[in-house]
């Protein structure tokens, strides 16, 4: 029998087989939801909103596509509460948040999501800075911080960085960031 921790036997990593691992422990997991509701109780977000964690479970497990289109999955502020609360240790969050990147692979995405990565994009943070002279910068100076915060902000190669490596990933694409200004022309 050959050393399998060698890295001459090692010749390629199939990661579809890889991802059908992955969803079918997921899977297995999702079909031990017995809808006790639980998640629903527990739920920060639902007690603000329509949002229904058990509902979403209930149409997974279903297999239901409509689930991917359903814009109550990015209700969910994944704070794990219902994980926690399980009392089957379902990877609630998990599903949703598996959930969510299958509805964006397909393009069903709120406008508020998508707007938040074209600026991400755009400015490499997800929170606009303001105006560097304005009143934010001047309070941040009154509490002896630097004017402008020490994130991509101050840092343009940075930037950069992260644009390169959302065009790498072809995110920007998905999100259809470039289509205004194309559309423009």
């Amino acid at each position: 029998m050959e050393k399998l921790n060698s890295k001459k036997n090692i010749k390629q990593i199939k990661t579809d087989l890889a991802d059908e691992i992955v969803k079918d422990a997921a899977l297995k997991a999702l079909r031990a939801c017995i809808q006790c509701g639980n998640c629903t109780a527990s739920c920060p977000s639902g007690r603000r909103t329509s949002y229904r964690t058990r509902e979403i479970i209930r149409k997974a497990c279903l297999g239901l596509d409509e689930v991917l289109e359903d814009e109550d999955i990015w209700l969910c502020t994944t704070c794990y509460t219902c994980y926690e609360r399980c009392i089957r240790d379902i990877p609630i969050t998990d599903i949703i948040i598996k959930l969510r990147n299958m509805a964006s692979d397909r393009g069903h995405m709120l406008p508020a999501h998508v707007g938040l990565t074209h600026m991400f994009i755009k400015t490499g943070h997800g929170v606009p800075l303001g105006d560097t002279d304005g009143n934010w910068a001047k309070l941040r100076e009154a509490l002896g911080l630097q004017k402008v915060p020490p994130t991509v902000h101050s840092h343009p190669e940075a930037v950069e960085e992260v644009q390169k490596l959302i065009k790498e990933l072809k995110f920007d694409e998905l999100v259809g960031f470039g289509k205004e200004e194309e559309e423009e022309k």
